[in-house]
């Protein structure tokens, strides 16, 4: 499948198969696809934490109204994010680089972050986001199927993982081989009135 049509495919499918197990290699092929996702400064501050507790995908599907997906689906990601990756030996996130760019984007990281929470959360959630489309386009590249979600409640999940501190949750998406289709597009607007030039 080509990019062209994994973005026209691509549906949120609410009904996975229960009984279906993705391989470990097929995890690891997809989430070494989607850690190619870009970040702000390269700082990569998303968290992938795959759910596979029996006790504790229960517990996130009463955290999500009891949404089937959450418990029938293959793989249950909660996307976080590390609001102070940025100031974590950043060093680590340009090490490969030329020493001089090295010497350029480090003191431009802190100078940008410092003081600046706001930045640091929008960043946190744009690169999430950035990797949900990932894991999706992938996933369906590779003959599953995906919902995105945010229909839950967010303390609750981030008790039951044990979210850090200092880490915010952006969103969960799973992943499976789907037991039905996703209802027909309900009401695309039309490009015209979405796609605009040089303003509004």
């Amino acid at each position: 499948m080509n990019i062209k049509e994994a973005i026209v495919n691509r549906r949120s499918v609410k009904h996975f198969d229960p009984e279906h197990v993705m391989s470990e290699a097929d995890i690891e092929e997809l989430m070494s696809h989607v850690i190619l996702s870009p970040t702000a400064f390269n700082i990569q501050h998303w968290r992938f934490v795959r759910v596979v507790d029996a006790e504790k995908r229960q517990q996130i599907k009463k955290a999500s109204w009891e949404q089937a997906q959450i418990t029938d689906a293959s793989l249950l990601l909660v996307l976080c994010a590390d609001l102070n990756a940025w100031e974590k030996r950043p060093e680590r996130y340009w090490r490969e680089a030329p020493q001089k760019v090295q010497d350029f984007l480090l003191p431009a990281i802190a100078d940008y972050y410092t003081n600046h929470h706001q930045a640091q959360r929008d960043e946190c959630l744009r690169s999430a986001s950035i990797a949900a489309m990932s894991i999706m386009l992938m996933a369906k590249e590779m003959g599953y199927d995906s919902c995105p979600m945010d229909g839950f409640d967010f303390d609750n999940v981030a008790r039951i993982i044990n979210l850090p501190h200092d880490h915010i949750i952006t969103m969960m998406v799973v992943v499976g081989k789907k037991k039905e289709d996703a209802r027909p597009r309900s009401g695309q607007l039309p490009l015209d009135e979405v796609f605009l030039t040089d303003g509004f």
